[in-house]
């Protein structure tokens, strides 16, 4: 018979800084300038980086580094992602992991290995089998043409299509663009480069270091273990379900990976009071006494993505508002949580307004029982150093919410 471990019973105190340690919140930002080894560092500690075309205020993937890092070069980015050479090799490579991510390139085998639940993508596969020899077409020219944006595939491919109408939604996609986006999805393609944000798309046999294409294609079971541990180590504290979500696994995949992992003395069973379901951690994985320092965090920071994961951590219920009508909106369009010292205390909407070279906040909300004189101070001194990120000169605080008098006195 398998004897299956105790199960540790924590507080919820301990979980969450458990939860901000392992996502690199638990250390001081660097004393210098970041490097490119306080990159690979942080990567390997979150794991990926979601990709949003949303730039109201700074592209989603530029910002966790920020959070957790202080003051970069975003270039360090663009770099890793989408360049490479002997003496500064590609360290990232997109695909879809959460949601379309920048992962390390050796991850991409395991993403590859199906264990993954198939994404939206899956919808265009009735288009591939009435178009195949569009598909060939679409290949033979990014061989030919790529790293290469879509509407030049079009041009160069011509064949059957839907080309979008007039004033169309970016949603509403040629027939070309749902190819790519397939062939794209199931790692036929993948993104060469971006130019003002398009994705170019190129072959992953140009785009993957040799060592990481001629690796074997690990068993479904193999890639779902290592996923899910990565999770865990992401995570920090995370029930089967959170494991699951950090790369969108398949239900049976991550579940028997839980399994596997626990019986194998991988991952510890932990109790959480309070959180109602049976979570997991990594055996000896870091808790520290108390968490110190601040950090605005965007939608699409993987400590906050999944709602109903950040209102059981931190007691904070948060929706992204960008589809909800303006005046139905309870707190603005792109709105950052800001972290003080282990809680979210606050929010602030946020846009990087270039043309007036300001970081505007046209509202800011305390949390109940919030210390606001201290949030006040501390959040007005990450908007100036986030606003000095951005290159802008200064910030500007509207007049929406009950934090927005005390920060703007904050910033004068």
């Amino acid at each position: 018979m398998t004897t299956l471990p105790a199960v540790e019973t924590v507080g919820p105190a301990a979980a969450r800084r458990a939860v901000l340690a392992a996502q690199g919140f638990a250390d001081p930002h660097p004393s210098g300038p970041v490097t490119r080894r306080h990159l690979v560092r942080t990567l390997g500690r979150i794991r990926l980086l979601q990709l949003d075309s949303v730039n109201v205020a700074v592209r989603a993937h530029y910002m966790p580094l920020f959070s957790r890092l202080g003051r970069y070069d975003r270039a360090q980015i663009d770099d890793a992602a989408w360049s490479h050479s002997a003496r500064r090799p590609r360290l990232l490579v997109e695909y879809w992991a959460h949601e379309a991510s920048l992962i390390p390139v050796e991850d991409w085998p395991l993403l590859r290995a199906g264990a993954k639940r198939d994404g939206w993508w899956r919808h265009y596969g009735a288009l591939v089998e009435r178009h195949p020899a569009l598909v060939d077409d679409v290949l033979a020219a990014v061989k030919e043409l790529g790293p290469v944006g879509a509407g030049t595939l079009e041009a160069a491919v011509g064949g059957p299509s839907r080309p979008r109408p007039p004033g169309a939604s970016w949603w509403e996609r040629s027939d070309v663009k749902r190819i790519c986006e397939y062939l794209f999805g199931i790692g036929a393609l993948t993104t060469g480069t971006r130019r003002h944000f398009q994705r170019l798309y190129d072959l992953p046999e140009r785009v993957l270091p040799p060592h990481v294409l001629s690796a074997p294609a690990p068993p479904e079971d193999v890639a779902a273990r290592a996923l899910v541990l990565r999770s865990a180590s992401a995570l920090g504290v995370a029930t089967e379900p959170d494991l699951r979500d950090y790369y969108r696994l398949t239900p049976a995949r991550s579940r028997g990976a839980v399994a596997e992992l626990v019986e194998a003395g991988e991952l510890q069973p932990v109790e959480v009071r309070g959180w109602g379901r049976l979570a997991y951690r990594l055996p000896g994985g870091r808790v520290p006494r108390r968490i110190t320092g601040r950090a605005l965090l965007c939608p699409f920071d993987p400590l906050i993505w999944d709602r109903g994961r950040t209102e059981r951590v931190f007691g904070f219920r948060y929706r992204i508002e960008i589809y909800v009508p303006e005046p139905k909106r309870e707190y603005g369009y792109y709105v950052f949580p800001f972290l003080l010292d282990g809680e979210l205390v606050a929010r602030v909407d946020v846009k990087a307004d270039r043309r007036a070279g300001v970081l505007w906040v046209p509202g800011a909300f305390a949390e109940p029982g919030a210390d606001v004189s201290r949030v006040a101070a501390e959040l007005a001194g990450e908007l100036r150093e986030m606003a000095t990120w951005l290159e802008l000169d200064g910030v500007v605080v509207g007049e929406r919410g009950d934090l927005a008098a005390p920060l703007a006195a904050a910033l004068r």
